[in-house]
């Protein structure tokens, strides 16, 4: 697609009235979602939880892969949006997935506070380390969220090679986070569902929406 056929498609869609409004509503609810997501976590930090025994993590000593694991993340992060911001349809979905996921990490992590594995080497992101001096959370666990932002990308992408570099880096992050004992294994392996799971609830209430739309 070209510049202009990029501009062209927005434009189009943007002066449809009805995907104008759930584009903006989708915007706003991530963005609460976010907010209350950003000040949950920071409570459920001092929140007492629980443990258990690993099989998995207890076969290796941790190793620490933040820059790995960041790369592969920004790398995708910046892949996906500009790629998506050639379907705003597509984009539109995404943004709709990764807001139930949040949703749901956020109902899951409140309802099993774990606390973090004893040989946790913590993950700090190095940009927002550069630019600021953000805590470092390490109770947001079940499910991981890193795993699942990548899974969204691997969902929503529109070509195969997309999807065989966000399937990677889906596995790689998943690894990563594994090998530093960031996760519990379950944390890791679950993620996948439940992601899959808000895309398609996803897909259902657009669907709904675009058959009301045509009635």
């Amino acid at each position: 697609m070209t510049i202009t056929e990029f501009k062209k498609t927005w434009r189009e869609k943007l002066s449809d009235p009805n995907f104008r409004f759930l584009f903006m509503l989708s915007f706003i609810i991530l963005a609460f979602i976010l907010y209350w997501m950003a000040k949950f976590l920071v409570y459920n930090e001092a929140r007492p939880g629980f443990s258990f025994t690993d099989p998995f993590l207890s076969l290796f000593t941790p190793i620490k892969v933040t820059w790995v694991t960041f790369a592969l993340i920004y790398f995708a992060v910046i892949t996906a949006l500009i790629s998506l911001s050639f379907y705003p349809d597509k984009l539109m979905l995404a943004l709709q997935s990764y807001t139930l996921v949040i949703l749901f990490r956020l109902i899951t992590i409140y309802f099993l506070p774990l606390n973090p594995p004893d040989s946790i080497i913590p993950l700090r992101d190095p940009v927002v380390e550069l630019f600021g001096n953000g805590k470092t959370l390490l109770k947001d666990l079940f499910f991981s969220g890193h795993t699942a932002t990548m899974f969204i990308f691997f969902l929503t992408a529109q070509n195969k090679k997309l999807k065989i570099i966000f399937l990677v880096s889906t596995v790689l992050v998943g690894a990563c986070v594994l090998i530093q004992h960031v996760h519990y294994t379950i944390d890791v392996v679950i993620a996948p569902f439940v992601t899959y799971t808000s895309y398609r609830i996803a897909l259902l209430i657009d669907d709904k929406i675009r058959k009301s739309e045509d009635e």
